[in-house]
């Protein structure tokens, strides 16, 4: 080659490599201008095996499209859940997506992906792949906090004040600009459309403005928002249940009950729903269980009917009830109250004198309550330490109380020898004072009069739902699956690793009473809460169903809600069925469609309810315990992960304690569910002082570290 010919390459791939240079270096300086740190920044050549990278659109001969919803982690990488029809071809398996190859999705999206089975280096079957499109959005807004970056100059350029939204959502990996303000500041808890392109990525507009982020009020509403709790009702709905409030009682078609019949509840409780009574027959016991007829006013597709099947249940928070209901009917009409008279649905239950269900009737009734019993009163009752003015209360009623104690105690024996898991769980009760500050957490205890209600409440249910489906009538059954086959494993292992026998459990078909006997052993080891956390989380959840299914956590074949119909959509609905089919005759088959459509809602509110009231709960434990960051605690470990720790309290409190936050050099074991080093080790059930570190009220999280 002539020099003239080798000046001449030299010098265009000199071209070449400065012209590479000056992309690199153009592409760092938007990249410091936006703002974004660099070691979020990733460039690197792919290879697959000498092939093309895998980064098209278009499948290569060993991959697979499906489509499914996208979860996205903190780390930036996330698992495409697939849609169930590519379930068969992907298994139980989410396909992993990694950080760069997500197209921008959020949580929650609906995606199309590519993706590949390989080989771990452990011998492993994983998966791979890559988001291709996005089908639709799954996440409309998001709250966060409003933060200020303020103007700055950068070289010859002025970079102009903006302002970003922090997600309280630690798995959405966004923080979106925000071209609308609305009137919100730095510092703002706040809620924002999402406003997406694939051009211009995610931006966003303020919508709603909460308040200062690290106020109570603030964090409660933001809850109350994003669980979409509904806290008012309309000008018209307001009007029909102060109407129907006033409606005449009428003995027309009615039995009105003359035995002795009360209720016993909380002591705050203001819908009262439930009233009991009980008779000893030769042959066993006539057990009453008497219920608010609510479907007597909440008419079928009635102003009141759309509410309560959108709001589907009452909801309970520290401070407030947000009622499914109307007062004028919640706490009024409907309501069981003492010394006056209300429109119930009596189901009396014939039980032998072993407990079992011999044969149910269910009558529309007038029943006026004797007593409005509380259960801490009741509680000294049974245990002999009742004072003169609660005697007298009570004075009326005791004979039947210590009758209704009796069948509690066999029909409790009955549930325990058929399998019935009794999970202990730690309840909080937290005392506010006037303003609403939380000023003391103490345990909830349960005591027999506790106890004796809900085991007539589940007699009546079971009952209610036998009879119906004798008669194949619709119900709204309250059903619970067997534990899926990956939980079940899991938690095996789980107990395995603490040294029980795990022998009586059946892989192919668990059985409740499997779940009893390790109960039992953990109860004698001083491990049932740990073990009762561990396998609520192992459980399937609870559902509504049109169809009868087992309730594995109850160890019974057929169950209902019937007791609550103040407070549930579920129970409210079994009413409205018994009442057209079984009192005016209606042909059974007109409702099954209501009772899906009832199931189905009252599933949804549950899951709502339960976020919302686990979530404000917490806020109210995260904003107790802000004050005493630095202060230590002795508490037990409850749960162990890879990640840390997590601790409870004897006030019910739980936080993690970060395994990098320990000192020295930690490793997690996973076959003994241990963090451990050379000199010591952290396992569940270990005490342990803690020193409290953090309390994050906006995500309403407290960090400790070990004392």
């Amino acid at each position: 080659m002539s020099k003239k010919n080798l000046r001449k390459i030299t010098k265009v791939n000199t071209h070449k490599r400065k012209s590479k240079e000056r992309a690199k270096a153009a592409l760092l300086k938007a990249v410091m201008e936006t703002n974004v740190g660099t070691d979020a920044l990733k460039i690197s050549f792919s290879r697959d095996g000498g092939r093309r990278a895998r980064v098209s659109n278009s499948p290569h001969r060993d991959e697979l499209v499906i489509s499914g919803i996208f979860s996205s982690t903190k780390s930036g990488f996330g698992f495409v859940t697939p849609d169930a029809e590519y379930r068969d071809t992907v298994g139980e398996k989410d396909v992993f997506i990694p950080e760069h190859k997500t197209l921008n999705a959020i949580d929650g999206d609906c995606v199309e992906a590519i993706f590949h089975f390989y080989t771990s280096s452990r011998g492993e079957i994983k998966t791979e792949g890559r988001i291709t499109k996005i089908i639709s959005y799954g996440r409309k807004t998001v709250i966060g906090t409003v933060r200020k970056i303020n103007s700055e100059r950068r070289g010859s350029r002025r970079i102009p004040e903006r302002y970003l939204l922090i997600p309280d959502d630690s798995s959405l990996c966004i923080t979106p600009d925000i071209t609308e303000l609305c009137g919100a500041k730095a510092g703002d808890k706040a809620e924002a459309l999402l406003q997406r392109s694939r051009d211009y990525g995610i931006t966003c507009e303020i919508v709603r403005v909460f308040g200062e982020a690290h106020s109570r009020g603030a964090n409660y509403e933001a809850i109350l928002a994003e669980c979409e709790i509904p806290l008012e009702f309309s000008d018209a709905e307001l009007e029909e249940a102060e109407r129907l409030a006033l409606t005449e009682l009428s003995d027309e078609g009615r039995v009105r009950r003359s035995e002795v019949i009360f209720t016993i509840d909380g002591e705050g409780a203001k819908d009262l729903d439930d009233a009991v009574s009980l008779k000893k027959t030769a042959s066993g016991w006539l057990l009453g269980v008497h219920i608010a007829d609510v479907s007597y006013y909440v008419r079928e597709k009635s102003l009141l009917d759309r509410a309560v099947m959108s709001r589907g249940t009452s909801v309970y928070f520290t401070d407030k009830v947000v009622p499914m209901l109307p007062t004028a009917l919640s706490n009024g009409a409907c309501s069981l109250n003492a010394g006056e008279d209300k429109y119930a649905l009596s189901a009396l239950v014939s039980l032998d004198n072993e407990g079992n269900i011999k044969n149910t009737k269910i009558e529309k009734s007038i029943i006026r309550s004797r007593v409005r019993g509380v259960y801490s009163e009741v509680n000294r009752i049974f245990e002999g330490t009742a004072d003169a003015d609660i005697k007298k209360k009570y004075k009326e009623v005791i004979p039947t109380l210590t009758k209704m104690r009796e069948l509690y105690l066999l029909l409790d024996k009955k549930a325990k020898k058929r399998g019935s898991l009794e999970l202990m769980s730690s309840e909080a009760e937290i005392l506010l004072d006037s303003e609403g500050n939380p000023t003391d957490i103490i345990k909830r205890e349960r005591g027999d009069a506790e106890k004796l209600i809900e085991q007539f409440m589940l007699t009546a249910n079971e009952a209610v739902a036998r009879l119906l489906y004798e008669n194949k009538i619709p119900c709204v059954y309250r059903v619970h699956e067997n534990p899926p086959p990956d939980k079940l494993e899991g938690f095996l292992f789980y107990m395995h690793n603490l040294g029980f026998d795990t022998s009586v459990v059946s892989r192919d078909k668990a059985e409740p009473s499997d779940f009893s006997a390790l109960l039992s052993s953990a109860e004698e080891k001083g491990l049932i809460f740990p073990v009762s956390y561990t396998m609520v989380r192992a459980m399937a959840k609870a559902k509504y169903s049109s169809e009868k299914a087992r309730h594995f956590g109850l160890a019974l074949d057929t169950y209902c809600h019937f007791t609550s119909p103040i407070r549930r959509l579920s129970d409210l609905a079994t009413h409205r069925i018994i009442h057209k089919t079984l009192f005016e005759g209606k042909e059974p088959k007109a409702y099954s469609k209501y009772a899906y459509r009832a199931a189905s809602a009252a599933t949804e509110a549950e899951l709502r309810a339960i976020e919302a009231e686990r979530r404000i709960e917490n806020l109210y434990k995260v904003v107790y315990m802000s004050d005493k960051v630095g202060e230590s605690f002795v508490g037990t470990v409850i749960s162990v992960a890879s990640f840390g720790f997590f601790v409870e309290l004897d006030n019910t409190v739980e936080g993690l304690v970060p395994i990098e936050d320990l000192w020295g050099y930690f490793v997690y074991d996973e076959k003994t569910m241990t963090i451990r080093s050379r000199d010591c080790s952290y396992k569940i059930g270990d005490k342990v002082e803690v020193r409290l570190e953090e309390a994050d009220i906006i995500r309403g999280k407290l960090r400790f570290s070990v004392n």
